[in-house]
């Protein structure tokens, strides 16, 4: 039963991948309209191609050690199921960035033969299809080969393996391993990606707006074209990857708990049987599917609109549909599963019910979170206008504005995550918490569509500038590019919420799988090596975000040495009669972040397994319980300080005041807030969640090895 239920579940995600196959051929075929706006994307999209495959060469080192690692010391299978995860991760990120740099200049000549805003957001959302439909698809597909590959592992669920006095569980152990192959590609993409984007940004506004006194993307900047590649490889390859890898987290955190639960249960009293356990763990994989099933519906319905005049409207009923109708087909399906299903003593208060209660709770709680985003962000509201209002004062001003909007938005997003994890775990324990993580990401198909919408408006604007299409052409490409910035920080707000979620669940289960059977460890804060972790942690966090700060400053300041030179040695540059070296710009961008990103992508992988081997599992514990409250955190004040920094310039732009006193103010803090929202932001969330897997994967190795123990 569980195989043909497994089949319908690849059934749906091929049919995913072949509706993003269409959306991609649908887009290409479209003309990219005039031969300067041809050579522009070609150098865009020869830019964002020779990053990827840079960095792609440099992570064929790391993925080798590691299965190297995985191979020889815990067991073959987990090799091969990192590997798997890394393919389907990268593939994601490749194909949705190759559909966004197609797309990009498709939208810039929509919006110039059509001048209709309508006409041209369905072109720039069914290029970000491409990309969010990977996501679901690509990740489901990789684990079902998983679980039929490694059947035999599948078939023995609950027996415990003993290699050298370590104990695991072996399919626990597979799946945890098919998730950190996620999370090494979204971790690299997500630096990478974010340290090159910024640093280009960076460079081409600090000299091109500040100093130049010239429009954003005017072609005489050098950085524009490395701009554009930055949208590319970190808003578009970078997201994509990252919000896989939440995906991926939580789904295996629920499937792996529930195994080790089960593994457990004699021992605890939790009489469930294996038949129920076969039930437990295909719920979130059925969760997933549907959810791409009404992702599918949800793009289809928008694409058979009649062109509509406001594009945030569009793409919030794309989101409603998807999301309402994965909570209805969710509702039939838990009944169709757990219809007279005996659940022993499992914690679920309202039997199978409960479970789909939390995945519920999971879909608001996110949906909550990404307006909260939206309401910090926006400029139809009052936070990010205030934050324009000050910039008459100067730059201070602005900054100080902004870091108090983005530290208050944290408050009401911590409080919702905060009840519905109590509400969660009240209903089903701590299976509740995976499945709300589940409920969140569900539908992550139309979130990610309408997040990678914004960098690919984004680049069309650009490319509309480059090649003087006329102010009503930007006109449109302005409005997509601003409501993009808000769909961003609504898909940064699920991306926090569902990091918070999966970490959690992580963590459980990362505890569970090193406890003793009849008892957890204890979460004291008396126990000194629980309190030195959370404390280091805590920390880690902060360290983490300033060496990508550093990163960023370090490549933007070779950027802005390199605009400034081409201004002052390029005769006629400044007049419009010579071009200037788009690819000495491209270049730095691109040999900066792959030299900078090695430390804080490593960091994610040394300190749980450097502090496991020396201070052993509850210091870990304690790192990750750390790490976890303050990177959620500074995540959301990043994302959300960083976002209404950017649309309070735009705000004072569509007010018609660029080059004014205020309009200079605004772009010094949108310049500020660029790495904050679109480096350490997202960086962060996968930190917590690559810790916490890789604690996973070492727990019972821990337990068994470290210094401390050894020594005392």
């Amino acid at each position: 039963m569980n195989s043909i239920l497994l089949i319908a579940v690849l059934f749906i995600a091929i049919l995913g991948v072949s509706y993003a196959a269409f959306n991609f051929v649908k887009v290409k075929n479209l003309p990219e309209g005039t031969e300067t706006m041809s050579e522009i994307a070609a150098a865009i999209r020869e830019g964002a191609n020779e990053f990827l495959m840079k960095e792609y060469k440099v992570l064929i080192f790391v993925i080798i050690a590691v299965v190297a690692i995985f191979s020889i010391f815990i067991q073959p299978s987990s090799g091969i199921a990192f590997v798997i995860g890394t393919v389907m991760s990268g593939l994601a990120g490749y194909v949705g960035m190759k559909a966004a740099t197609y797309a990009n200049v498709r939208v810039a000549n929509r919006a110039r033969e059509t001048k209709s805003i309508g006409k041209t957001l369905k072109v720039a959302l069914r290029g970000g299809s491409v990309m969010g439909l990977c996501v679901s698809a690509f990740a489901l597909i990789g684990l079902v080969i998983v679980f039929f590959i490694f059947n035999g592992q599948l078939q023995n669920l609950g027996a415990v393996t003993n290699w050298c006095g370590i104990s695991y569980e072996p399919f626990s152990m597979t799946l945890s391993s098919y998730a950190l192959g996620c999370s090494i590609i979204a971790m690299f993409n997500r630096v990478g990606g974010g340290i090159y984007t910024k640093a280009a940004d960076m460079g081409a506004d600090l000299v091109g707006k500040t100093e130049e006194n010239i429009p954003e993307d005017d072609p005489r900047n050098p950085a524009v074209i490395a701009d554009c590649v930055g949208d590319n490889v970190g808003d578009t390859a970078g997201l994509g990857s990252d919000l896989l890898e939440s995906y991926m987290g939580a789904l295996i955190s629920s499937i792996v708990y529930i195994i080790y639960l089960f593994s457990r249960y004699n021992n605890q009293g939790l009489n469930f049987s294996l038949e129920t356990l076969q039930k437990l763990y295909m719920y979130p994989i059925l969760f997933c599917g549907i959810g791409l099933f009404s992702c599918i519906i949800g793009l289809l319905f928008i694409f058979s609109k009649k062109d509509g005049k406001d594009p945030h409207k569009e793409l919030n009923t794309a989101t409603w549909i998807s999301a309402g109708l994965t909570a209805i087909l969710n509702l039939a399906m838990t009944y169709w599963i757990f219809n007279g299903v005996d659940f022993g003593d499992l914690p679920f208060r309202f039997g199978g019910y409960s479970l789909f209660i939390s995945a519920l709770l999971g879909i608001l709680s996110g949906i909550i979170i990404g307006g909260i985003a939206e309401y910090y962000t926006s400029y139809d509201y009052s936070p990010t206008k205030k934050i324009a209002d000050f910039s008459k004062e100067g730059p201070a001003i602005t900054i100080t504005e902004g870091m108090a909007v983005g530290m208050k938005s944290t408050l009401l997003s911590v409080i919702v995550l905060g009840i519905a994890i109590i509400i969660a775990h009240a209903l089903a324990g701590n299976f509740g918490v995976a499945i709300a993580a589940m409920g969140m990401l569900s539908f992550v198909g139309i979130t990610v569509s309408v997040d990678t919408y914004g960098p690919i408006s984004d680049n069309a604007g650009g490319i509309a500038e480059m090649s003087e299409l006329g102010d009503d052409v930007r006109e449109i490409t302005d409005k997509l590019d601003s409501v993009g910035n808000t769909t961003a920080a609504i898909g940064k707000g699920f991306a926090i919420g569902s990091a918070a979620f999966a970490a959690v669940s992580l963590m459980i289960s990362f505890i569970c799988s090193f406890s003793p059977a009849d008892a957890e460890i204890s979460l004291d804060l008396m126990n000194p090596k629980i309190l030195a972790g959370t404390l280091i942690g805590a920390a880690i966090t902060f360290y983490f975000s300033g060496l990508l700060i550093e990163a960023v400053s370090k490549s933007a300041q070779k950027m802005v040495d390199e605009v400034r030179r081409q201004f002052r040695e390029i005769k006629g540059l400044r007049e419009g009669k010579a071009k200037p070296d788009y690819k000495l710009c491209v270049g730095i961008a691109t040999t900066g972040a792959l030299h900078e990103m090695k430390a804080p992508a490593l960091i994610s992988i040394l300190v749980p397994v450097g502090s496991g081997f020396i201070m052993g599992p509850e210091f870990v514990a304690g790192i990750l319980i750390g790490s976890t409250i303050s990177a959620i955190m500074l995540a959301i004040f990043c994302g959300n300080a960083g976002g209404a920094w950017d649309n309070s310039k735009k705000y004072i732009e569509s007010l018609g005041k660029k080059g004014t006193n205020a309009h200079h103010a605004a772009v010094v803090g949108d310049t500020v807030g660029d790495p904050l929202k679109d480096t350490v932001g997202p960086s962060l969330d996968i930190l917590i969640k690559i810790m916490s897997t890789v604690s996973l994967i070492m727990a019972a190795i821990f337990s068994r090895y470290n210094l401390l123990d050894l020594l005392f």
